[in-house]
């Protein structure tokens, strides 16, 4: 029987791959889409498991739950502030969990690596899988970019609820400070050309949101890949040796990124909100 070197070899192209590319109205159904099912799927499971019997002193996994939780309910609160943090923690909280459980169940073998191609050449030969059954849902930018466009519907959502429609353009438009009489008229245009920058900002903050996660997932998916093919020109054992052990270092280090990513994802949420709302709730300290 002979053994084979799995890997998706040459593969890892933006797009991701339908699953089904011969059905009609099929295209949606791509390997991404199917990690992404699979992670919500064990999120749920493991935390209505964890929490389905809730007791007044926690153990095993209900006391991780609630030690997540409080962890990102006091991180988030720190950059949101107390006015507006039990609106948009579950949303913020979410995104991270989500975000970090994909970036590192993304790395365990098989991710990538499982799926359809063609036999290499001899015993122990690399298979070039050219239709993966699993990608990283965060390598597929319609994933991150979902993200970021569902998170920026909700800012627009708790923004105006909070400051109103006018509060929103005098917070973009109208002079700032003390700035009042003919100064004020002098200064508009300049008000104005400053607020058409900042809504252009607001425009691009999903774009910015989506692109950044997305190129540092892709960007190890490739950095794993090319590191497992380094010695695969090299005669058996070898080759299956350095298969295994050049990319090993490098887990490690994606491991870090896949938290940090949700960490950075999940805290500019919050800053968003921040710089929308700040203003209500300084009014509400004094």
């Amino acid at each position: 029987m002979q053994a084979q070197i799995f890997l998706a070899a040459a593969e890892l192209t933006v797009q991701p791959s339908p699953l089904f590319p011969d059905l009609p109205n099929a295209a949606f159904f791509t390997n991404s889409f199917v990690f992404t099912i699979i992670i919500a799927i064990l999120i749920l499971v493991l935390v209505r498991r964890a929490t389905r019997k809730m007791e007044l002193v926690p153990n095993g996994g209900q006391n991780f739950i609630e030690a997540l939780v409080e962890v990102l309910y006091t991180t988030f609160e720190n950059i949101v502030g107390r006015h507006m943090i039990t609106k948009v923690f579950p949303l913020i909280a979410t995104l991270f969990i989500f975000i970090c459980c994909s970036n590192w169940v993304g790395l365990i073998p098989g991710v990538g690596t499982i799926g359809w191609g063609k036999p290499g050449p001899g015993p122990w030969g690399l298979s070039e899988i050219h239709n993966p059954l699993f990608r990283p849902a965060n390598a597929d930018l319609n994933m991150t970019l979902g993200m970021a466009l569902l998170f920026m519907i909700w800012w627009l959502v708790w923004t105006l609820s909070d400051v109103g429609i006018i509060g929103f353009f005098k917070e973009n438009f109208a002079p700032k400070g003390s700035t009042k009489g003919l100064l004020a008229l002098l200064l508009m245009p300049l008000f104005i050309f400053v607020g058409c920058i900042e809504i252009l900002s607001i425009l691009l903050r999903p774009v910015s949101l989506s692109l950044r996660l997305f190129g540092n997932i892709y960007a190890g998916e490739t950095l794993l890949h090319t590191m497992t093919g380094l010695g695969l020109a090299l005669p058996f054992p070898l080759n299956w040796i350095t298969a295994v052990l050049f990319p090993l270092p490098f887990y490690f280090l994606e491991l870090l990124v896949g938290i940090l990513q949700a960490l950075v994802f999940s805290a500019l949420c919050g800053v968003y909100i921040r710089l929308s709302t700040h203003q209500s709730e300084e009014g509400t300290a004094h």
